[in-house]
């Protein structure tokens, strides 16, 4: 099988209409915290009120040139004592699922909270039952650390959530010289 690669950079204002295009379709949005019919304009301003100088990245994939993902680990907030903490969002686009985007936005992610980014945990939510996203997040060192009851209302219903974590699986140490 022949596959198209798969591209990765920074996302940048510019690809809002593109984020807002796939995640307008039921399959993606219902799968996140997310509401249908987002608009261009507020993925631009999220892009854009993206915290420059913090340990924060997000980052967009492309296929034959067409934004399919966004994913991002974005710092949990402004608490001191927390500050080595990250929370992890990804999304791909229903045609795009399955060809290795996540997986490809998952390990630059990882590699970038493991080397470059001072991040030690790494949080998420996933609905309890999206088995390909779970899995996905196992893979790459997320553990389950508690389910969350009837978390969020999706198409009517309020599901349940499981709170997922991965800690740093070799955290920088000092050393003398």
């Amino acid at each position: 099988m022949n596959r198209s690669p798969i591209t990765l950079r920074s996302a940048r204002p510019t690809d809002a209409a593109a984020i807002a295009h796939y995640m307008a379709e039921p399959d993606v949005f219902g799968g996140l915290l997310q509401l249908p019919y987002p608009t261009p304009e507020g993925w631009a301003d999220r892009v854009a009120a993206f915290p420059a100088g913090s340990n924060s990245l997000h980052l967009v994939a492309e296929l034959d040139g067409k934004v399919v993902a966004s994913a991002g680990v974005f710092s949990a907030g402004h608490h001191v004592r927390r500050r080595h903490v990250s929370s992890l969002g990804i999304s791909v686009a229903k045609d795009a699922q399955g060809k290795g985007v996540g997986s490809a936005l998952m390990t630059a992610l990882m590699d970038y909270a493991d080397r470059w980014g001072q991040i030690l945990r790494i949080e998420l939510n996933v609905f309890a039952d999206n088995d390909r996203a779970i899995g996905l997040y196992e893979r790459f060192g997320f553990v389950r650390e508690g389910l969350m009851r009837k978390y969020a209302l999706r198409d009517g219903q309020y599901v349940d959530s499981l709170m997922m974590a991965r800690l740093h699986p070799n955290p920088p140490q000092w050393t003398d010289g």
